[in-house]
């Protein structure tokens, strides 16, 4: 793939789309956790501030960095407008 302007996405923004999608399989991990083995306990873990807040924040913001990429036009240098 080449950096041409005309191309939808560019090296530079398949590599953010990576990275989103990184940011996001990170804000999965962060989700895991807090099983039990017995199913008659009940577990108040999984009620805990990194499940319910910070894991969907940093799925959202991979999700905006990867909606960013592909979005963003590459910058137009100044040879080419010539």
């Amino acid at each position: 793939m080449s950096d041409n302007p005309k191309m939808a996405v560019t090296r530079k923004g398949l590599k953010w789309i990576l990275m989103g999608f990184l940011v996001m399989v990170a804000g999965f991990i962060l989700m895991m956790g807090g099983g039990v083995k017995d199913p008659q306990v009940f577990n108040w873990a999984m009620f805990d501030f990194r499940r319910l807040v910070a894991a969907p924040v940093v799925i959202l913001c991979g999700v905006a960095i990867v909606i960013i990429a592909i979005i963003k036009r590459p910058a137009i240098e100044e040879e080419n407008k010539k």
